[in-house]
Parts: structure tokens; sequence; C-alpha cells
């Protein structure tokens, strides 16, 4: 197995420290768990995961220690412990304990007591994961301490749906409070582009439970023109950024509302110290992936959300002595001192099967040689991958074959 050779001694891990990868949210397609797989893999450390079975592409990783079976959901959190603490005796010892969706992160801080004894992890005020994944606790707590977001309304019926629409106006964005929560078929953010859109989106969560991903959020787009950006931190118990660093999206998917697709680390001053503010406000610790939008009219940054925990596209931001947000999570852990960053600004981060989806890849002009020429250009290009790595091609080989099966699928469904 390969490991990271050249190392500095100030950043190596400890290796008696094993890993266990917290996950409850399926999706076969989650890069960022290969990513903390192979970044931790790499360094010598014995990481475990919870998959969703021999078809999930990070189950391949040679860096993978050992595949645990998919664990009851966190809405059942005393199930949730017991199936924990089965997998704790079969590591054989203290682990530390990483979640990496807003659910995991949210049952860790609420039941941190009960995981203390076999799990070491970065630990929490009860509700501060809760407060920040709630997009509507969010606001409120923007609300509270002055922090800029963009206009936001929380319709109660299908008439305030309507004055939204016209005080907001088209398009705009729709969010469900509570995304770990929706049900299948529904994106936890849309653009809407017609008052029709917002009604039937309103609809979709009309006469649910409390306990469900509602209450629907519209909001005021801000023009795309000053960027999308993410800020990646890891803070300690006293709430001071070990690893900090800025990045700005270039390609989402969906476009302009989804996930990252192609992202540089790029060095913004302003954004940083915005965004250590804003967790120190909150009083997140640990890892945190916080989104903003630059609105081009005046030049600020708007919070769009804010996860607690590891951010998927988090290698973006492996520094020049390989040190990365999970090995600062480690290292911290592990009673270990977190080096100071030294920043690769212009390093870049490619999600191959997400910008094989976007329109992007694509180009409507041209032969269709200087076409393929245009769509192949960001994978020579691109200074990491989310999935392909020449020390571990199994999971990268198994992505394409998963999604060829999804596309084939969709097909049939057609």
């Amino acid at each position: 197995m390969f490991f990271d050779t050249h190392v500095p001694s100030a950043t190596r891990l400890d290796s008696g420290l094993p890993v266990l990868l917290l996950r409850t949210d399926r999706n076969v397609f989650h890069h960022g768990t290969l990513g903390v797989i192979r970044s931790l893999g790499r360094a010598g450390v014995p990481v475990h995961a919870i998959l969703e079975g021999r078809g999930s592409p990070a189950a391949r990783s040679r860096y993978l220690r050992r595949a645990h079976p998919w664990a009851p959901p966190a809405t059942r959190p005393f199930a949730l412990l017991s199936q924990l603490r089965m997998i704790s005796e079969r590591i054989g010892g203290p682990a530390l304990l990483v979640p990496m969706d807003d659910a995991g992160a949210i049952f860790m801080a609420e039941y941190a007591d009960a995981l203390a004894p076999r799990f070491a992890f970065p630990r929490q005020d009860a509700d501060v994961p809760r407060r920040v994944a709630d997009k509507s606790r969010l606001l409120e707590a923007c609300a509270q301490y002055g922090v800029r977001c963009p206009r936001s309304l929380m319709p109660a019926s299908d008439r305030e749906v309507d004055e939204a629409v016209r005080e907001l106006g088209l398009p705009l964005i729709a969010k469900w409070a509570r995304p770990w929560l929706l049900r299948s078929g529904l994106r936890s953010t849309t653009i809407v582009r017609s008052l029709g859109e917002a009604h039937r989106l309103f609809a979709a969560g009309r006469g649910r439970s409390p306990a469900t991903a509602g209450p629907l959020i519209l909001q005021r787009r801000v023009p795309p023109g000053g960027g999308d950006w993410f800020f990646h931190g890891y803070f300690d118990e006293s709430l001071d950024c070990l690893f900090g660093a800025t990045g700005r999206k270039h390609l989402a998917y969906p476009p302009q509302a989804g996930h990252t697709v192609a992202g540089e680390w790029v060095a913004e001053p302003e954004l940083e110290r915005l965004a250590v503010r804003i967790v120190r406000l909150l009083g997140c610790r640990g890892p945190v992936d916080l989104d903003f939008r630059r609105d081009a009219a005046d030049g600020e940054f708007h919070l769009l959300d804010f996860n607690p925990r590891l951010g998927a596209q988090f290698r973006l931001f492996t520094d020049a002595d390989g040190l990365d947000l999970v090995r600062a999570l480690h290292l911290d852990q592990s009673g270990r001192r977190v080096p100071d960053v030294r920043p690769v600004p212009g390093r870049t981060l490619l999600v191959e099967n997400h910008y094989l989806r976007h329109p992007a890849a694509r180009p409507p002009h041209g032969t269709l040689r200087e076409r393929s020429r245009g769509m192949l250009r960001p994978f020579r290009d691109a200074d990491e991958f989310a999935w392909y790595a020449g020390d571990d091609l199994p999971p990268f080989l198994a992505m394409g074959g998963q999604s060829v099966l999804r596309a084939a699928r969709r097909l049939r469904t057609r």
C-alpha cells in the first residue's frame, strides 16, 4: 500500500488512532467520503467507514481498512448508538468519529456523552450543529448577529407564496430548511423561474408532520456576477481557527444551485475574516463548510449555507505539505499540534461525474473534435480529481460503472 513518504514530521499522523466515517445519507457518489479515506489512509491511519455496500465506489479503495454495514438513520438515535458500539468493538479500541453529513453531525452533538467513551471527536454545545444546519434557524441567527444573507421569506399559505414572489422577484431560490429530512425526488435547493413552480414546491411540503424538511424558504437570488465562494475551516475547543481557506466555485451542478463541480483555491482575506467571525459567533467547533455568494453591485458577501462538518470538496485545500482539513482534525484530536497552513492558491479540483452532466461539458459550437477538446480541457488542467487517482483506480472505475447503470435506468424510466 502507498503511504506519503515525504510528509514533514510536523504533519505526520498518529496511526494508533483509527477513524470511523459516519454516513447517514445514502449516496454512492459521495466523493468526500473517498477523499477522507485516501487522505488519512495514505498517511497510514486505519480508516473504517459505514457504506451502502459493495456497490459503493469508496468501498473499493485500497486505503479503506474495512467497510461496515449501513447503520440505522439518525432519526432512530438509540439504534444508531447500538450499531456504533458494535462497530467500535470490531475496530478494537477508541476511534476518531467523523460525520460526513449534517444529520450525523447533529446526532454526534446531541448524543456526545453516550459516544464519548468509545470515540474521539470535537465536542460541541449540543444545539449548535442543528442551529446552523437548519436553514430557517440559521436565518434567525444571521438576523440576531447582523450577518448579511439574502432576503428570505417562509410562506405559510398560497397567498403568502404569491406575496413572496412579488416581493423577491423571479428567478428566486427555494430551499428546504432541513434538507437531511428530504424525501426522495426533492432537491434541497432549486432555482424557481415561475409562480407556478413556487406553488408546486410549497404544495410538496404541505400537510406533512413537523419532523420533515420544511418549512420552505423562498430567497432573493443574488445575481451570480460576483461569483460563488466557500470557506473551509477547522476550529478547536477554544474556537481558534487552526486551518482555514477560501475558494471559488467555478461550476456547480445543478448550475447555480448545487454542489461544486469545479473549484479553485483563491485567497480572499476579507471572506476568511468574515467566515471566522461567523463561526465564532455561532460557536461551531470542528470542521465547517460555509457557502457564500458575492453581490457584484456592492461587493458584499452573503452567507448562503453553513454545514457543521467536512465539505465534500475539502481535498481542494491541500497545502504544500499535504495538510488538509481532515488531517488537521486528526492531528488536533490525537493531541498533536496543527502546523500553519502553507497555501497553494490556484490549486483546482474537478468532480468528474458531475462535470460530464454539466451544460459546460457540452459546448454548443464548433466541430465535434473542437467540442471534444473543449470538454476535455478541465481534465487536463485539474490538480485534484474527486474520483481519479493513479495509486487508487478501482473507485474511479466503479464510479464510472455506477454512472452508466444510473443513466440506463433513467433512459428506461423515460
